[in-house]
Order: C-alpha cells, then sequence, then structure tokens
C-alpha cells in the first residue's frame, strides 16, 4: 500500500462508524476508488474494525459489484435482461468490447476499462441500457456505443461526457390516485399525528392497504404486530426492486422521495420506532445523491430528527446501498445486508416483526407501499377504497415493457384487466405476457382477461409483453440462468435444482433433450418449490412450467424426438393440475 492508498483508505474508512453495520457500505466505497477490494484493505479493515477475515471475505465474495481482483477505471456493466436482449444487447456488447479491445466480463491490461453483463439495471423501458462507474447509460444504440468507447479510448472524465448518455426519463402511461395526488411535505405526518398510533393503524385496516412488494400482506396488520412487540423498534424501506422487467421503484424514488419518507417517518410513529433504513438496489445508485438531499432538507424542517414534527419522538433514516444481488429483495435477506452480511434470507419464523434488525422489532415495506400509507394518512380510507375490488383495494403501478409501442409506468386500479393495460401501452400481436416477473405467472393470449388482482394475478409490478415473433422457450431459458446466477446457494433445493434447470433448459433449446427429460424438470420444480429456503427458489422453475403449461407445442418441436410430444402434453396436463 502506497502512501497515497494509505491516505485515500483512511478517508474512506473514517466515513463510517467502525463494526459489522457499515462494512458493505464501506467497502462499496473501497471498490470505487480502488476498482476492487485489495488485500491491504481487507487487512485493515479485520484490524481496525475488529472483523475477521472470513465475515470481510465472505461478504465481498457475495456480492457481484464487489470484486477481489482488478476491475477498470471506466467499469461498464451492460442490462442482460431478456428485455435488453429483445433489443439487441448481446450485439451491442460485443460491438464495445471489439472497439475497446476487451473481452466480455474481463477487464483489459492496462487496467483502463472492464466490461460486464448484470443481469438488470432497472432501466427495462429505456434499453438497451447499462452502467458506468454507477452512472445510467439509456437508449444504448451502436452509434451511442462508438461514442462511448471512443470517449472512454481517451480517457475523457465521466463529467465531461455529454450530459444526455446519462437522462432518464420516468414515461407515466396512466394515472390514477396515487401519481394524481402529490402530497405536500409533512402534511401527512400532521394528520397521523392527530390520529394517532392505534387511529393510524384502524385507518390502515380500514383502507385495506396490502403490501406492494408481492407478497401482499395487510399493512395493518404488519404495523399491529411491531407495535405491540417490545424493545426498541426500526423501520426498513426494500427499494431493492431486482425483479427483471421492474422499475416503477425508480420512478417514485426520483420524483416522490419525499411522499416514501413520509410514509416511513408515520410507519414509526405509529409503532414507535427511532431508526430507520431506506435500502437502495446498487443499481440505482445514481439516485442516492437527490435521496440524500431530500433525507438533508427534512431534518432541517424538522421531520426528522430528535423531535419529529413536535410529537416528542426521534427518527432518522440512513440510507444503505445493495451492491448488486437479488435475493436481497427479501425482506430477512435485505435486513441481514442492512446489517453489514450477506444477504443470506433468514429462517422464519421469527418474522421481522419479532425480530428483525439487529433483533429488533421491524416493519419493512415497499417503496410504493410507504407513498400510498402517505396518501392515506393524508386522504383517509373512503379515498383509498374508491379503487379496486374487495380483497385487493386502491391502484397498483405497473412497470411495462417488452413488445409494446409505449414503455413506462401505469398505475392502474385493481381488477383492470391484462387485455386494457396491453390496449393502454400499444401491445399488438401479443403472444404471451409475464405478470409479476420471472417469478410471477407467465399467461397466453387465451387468458387475457384475466384480472390483475390479489384474487386472481397479483403482481410486485413487472409487466412484460412478448409478442407472437419471439422464442418462448428461450425466453424461459434465460430467466432460468437468471434465477442460477443470483441464487445464495444456501439451501440445497435451490442450488443444485437451479443448476439442473438450467442444464435441462440449456440442452431443451439445443435439440437434445426427451420428453423424459422435461419430466424430470417438472419433479425438479415441484421438489423446489417445497423444500427451498426462500421465495427464489420456489420460484425460479416458474418460467419453464408456465412454458410447458401455455406453450407445448413450441417445447414439444425442441425434442429429440418430436412423436413424444404426446408424452409431453400429458405432462402437461398434470403440471396445470400442481399449479
Amino acid at each position: 500500500m502506497t502512501t497515497q492508498q494509505e491516505i485515500a483508505l483512511t478517508d474512506i474508512l473514517s466515513r463510517y462508524q467502525p463494526g459489522a453495520g457499515c462494512l458493505l457500505q464501506a467497502l462499496r466505497q473501497i471498490q470505487a476508488r480502488f476498482h476492487h477490494i485489495p488485500f491491504w484493505a481487507i487487512d485493515r479493515l479485520a484490524q481496525d474494525w475488529d472483523l475477521s477475515y472470513a465475515a470481510i471475505r465472505s461478504v465481498i465474495g457475495f456480492y457481484h459489484f464487489l470484486s477481489f481482483e482488478p476491475r477498470g477505471r471506466y467499469t461498464v456493466y451492460l442490462s442482460d435482461s431478456v428485455t435488453d436482449r429483445m433489443l439487441g444487447s448481446e450485439a451491442l456488447l460485443e460491438r464495445l468490447c471489439r472497439r475497446l479491445g476487451v473481452a466480455p466480463d474481463s477487464t483489459r491490461a492496462d487496467g483502463l476499462v472492464s466490461v460486464h453483463r448484470t443481469s438488470c439495471t432497472g432501466l427495462c423501458d429505456q434499453g438497451p441500457a447499462g452502467l458506468i462507474n454507477g452512472l445510467p447509460l439509456t437508449q444504448l444504440t451502436e452509434r451511442r456505443i462508438d461514442e462511448v468507447a471512443d470517449l472512454i479510448g481517451s480517457d475523457t472524465p465521466l463529467f465531461d461526457w455529454p450530459v444526455d448518455f446519462f437522462a432518464i426519463v420516468n414515461p407515466i402511461g396512466r394515472h390514477d390516485l396515487t401519481l394524481s395526488h402529490p402530497i405536500t411535505p409533512g402534511s401527512a405526518i400532521s394528520q397521523a399525528l392527530q390520529r394517532g398510533p392505534q387511529g393510524m393503524i384502524d385507518t390502515l385496516r380500514a383502507a385495506g392497504l396490502r403490501g406492494r412488494g408481492g407478497a401482499g400482506f395487510a399493512t395493518w396488520q404488519k404495523w399491529d404486530a411491531c407495535r405491540q412487540a417490545l424493545g426498541p423498534r426500526a423501520i426498513t424501506c426494500n427499494a431493492d426492486e431486482g425483479e427483471p422487467g421492474t422499475f416503477k421503484d425508480r420512478m417514485l424514488l426520483m420524483q416522490w422521495a419525499h411522499e416514501v419518507i413520509e410514509g416511513m417517518t408515520i410507519a414509526a410513529l405509529t409503532v414507535g420506532a427511532e431508526q430507520g433504513f431506506l435500502y437502495l438496489r446498487g443499481e440505482y445508485e445514481f439516485i442516492e445523491p437527490h435521496l440524500q438531499e431530500v433525507l438533508h432538507d427534512r431534518r432541517e424542517r424538522g421531520w426528522l430528527g430528535a423531535d419529529v414534527a413536535g410529537s416528542g419522538q426521534r427518527f432518522d433514516i440512513e440510507l444503505h446501498l445493495g451492491a448488486g444481488a437479488y435475493v436481497c429483495g427479501e425482506e430477512t435477506a435485505l435486513i441481514e445486508s442492512v446489517e453489514g452480511k450477506r444477504g443470506i434470507p433468514r429462517t422464519r419464523p421469527p418474522f421481522p416483526v419479532d425480530r428483525g434488525y439487529l433483533g429488533l422489532p421491524t416493519v419493512n415495506n415497499n417503496v410504493e407501499t410507504f407513498v400510498q400509507v402517505a396518501q392515506i394518512a393524508l386522504h383517509g380510507e373512503s379515498w383509498f377504497t374508491s379503487r379496486g375490488t374487495e380483497k385487493s383495494r386502491g391502484t397498483r403501478i405497473l412497470s411495462v415493457a417488452g413488445d409494446v409501442s409505449r414503455p413506462g409506468m401505469y398505475e392502474i386500479p385493481w381488477g383492470t384487466t391484462v387485455a386494457e393495460v396491453l390496449q393502454d401501452c400499444g401491445a399488438s400481436d401479443v403472444q404471451a405476457v409475464l405478470v409479476g416477473g420471472p417469478s410471477g405467472k407467465l399467461i397466453d393470449q387465451s387468458q387475457l382477461q384475466r384480472q390483475i388482482s390479489f384474487e386472481d394475478l397479483p403482481t410486485g409490478g413487472a409487466f412484460t409483453v412478448f409478442n407472437a415473433s419471439r422464442d418462448m422457450v428461450d425466453i424461459a431459458r434465460q430467466y432460468t440462468h437468471f434465477f442460477a446466477h443470483e441464487s445464495c446457494g444456501f439451501c440445497t433445493p435451490c442450488r443444485v435444482g437451479c443448476g439442473q434447470l438450467v442444464e435441462t433448459a440449456d440442452r431443451l433449446v439445443a435439440g437434445h433433450a426427451s420428453a423424459q427429460d422435461i419430466t424430470r424438470l417438472q419433479d425438479t420444480g415441484r421438489l423446489m418449490q417445497r423444500t427451498s429456503h426462500c421465495g427464489l427458489g420456489q420460484t425460479a422453475a416458474h418460467p419453464l412450467l408456465d412454458v410447458i403449461t401455455h406453450f407445448p407445442q413450441q417445447v414439444a418441436a425442441r425434442l429429440v424426438d418430436p412423436q413424444q410430444a404426446f408424452d409431453l402434453s400429458a405432462a402437461v396436463v398434470d403440471m396445470q393440475a400442481l399449479t
């Protein structure tokens, strides 16, 4: 370690309280400064922060954006999601690598640049997209790729690049309750304080608000359980929307950050929490400065801090960034990551409302949920229940991408049909729609009148459209590779099962699979659904199983012996009964 490196490392470590809780945040800064995690930085962390070498190295090895090996001074990640591939991202990646003289997923010999694939950048509505040193690159074309290569090749600092390279738009195709009613900062807190903790819980119960992260658990019930638990409490906001095809939280964090933080503050005042964490996915690093400005502004105005809005209660929020791990979207894995550890999902029970962050009772909700909490506090339950169905109250924001003419965010009342959304976004010749991302449900053309609701098709917000030109078997194969890549490897059913799914999917696409392979694939999927430790393993087989169910002809056409198609059809009937 040189003197200059030692000074830089000392400066980074001085920003954090020594200990495991700040380890991931410090490692992110070390990675950004030195383009990897040097052995001497690990040694310094172990000595100064009283951490074991094994603990530090295990964290580095877990997160995709951290590396033991040097990456480029310009580190480029191009999105490898299905929708980006549909737009030609693979050809653009090859072109960029060729222009820069670097192999994919490696660093050039002179250390100038490295180019990598990453699962999803949360920019599906403006792909092909990527990231360069944490900044977004959107709507990439061959010309733009050449311009990027030229700027990197000339070692031009990023602040001298044209600003339009990093421009992000948040197209909203349809507004309803939430997106038509921004609130004045502080106004919802005032109403919540007038209601009091029990009154706020009663309001949420009457509104019927269910979590917008996907599971759909009743918000009032979660908050009430946390409020009744003993001891100090905490609030976490899940802004780790890593599901391919989901990007609505990006818009809310960029344009509705006050509402998000207001909702978190109302949760704290309701359950009696003093500490909050907003966990931002690593791919959204470019939103961090804005969020820090909003947090600073709210502290200055007394809406965060030692005495929130004159309530006598302390509450503040820290911003924690992830480092590229899809599994951290699971609430207990997120809490593990906030604690500075590997994002391995915990065994439940106990649930976070009983033992969450550092063992404290913890409320965890996602970005959209907290926005709607703030709006319900201000406008009341009747305002919210004017939309939706009996079991699915209010509205839902969808991230619409794929084969549509108008990708973007669409706010719909729960109960809206898939066909209505397709009409809104300009989809035609629709073959399939993936509702809820690869862990959700793939439906075919015969099911377009189904409703988006907890009663029928629940969703965490992703809505991806595929027209008749798409190879659904290959689409399922790509999603299967995503799950295998993102598996934390903790449990055998997921670790081994994902490998088996990938192997079968690859052979099927290559035309080397038999009907017996499909049967074994279904057996593997059933086993993973029943025995995997967390939702990733439990849903990893969904894309393949749904394609077998809804597109058996496409599957049969890829078999070694097409005459076995009849046996495949029989297997599909069994799978339909299961699901």
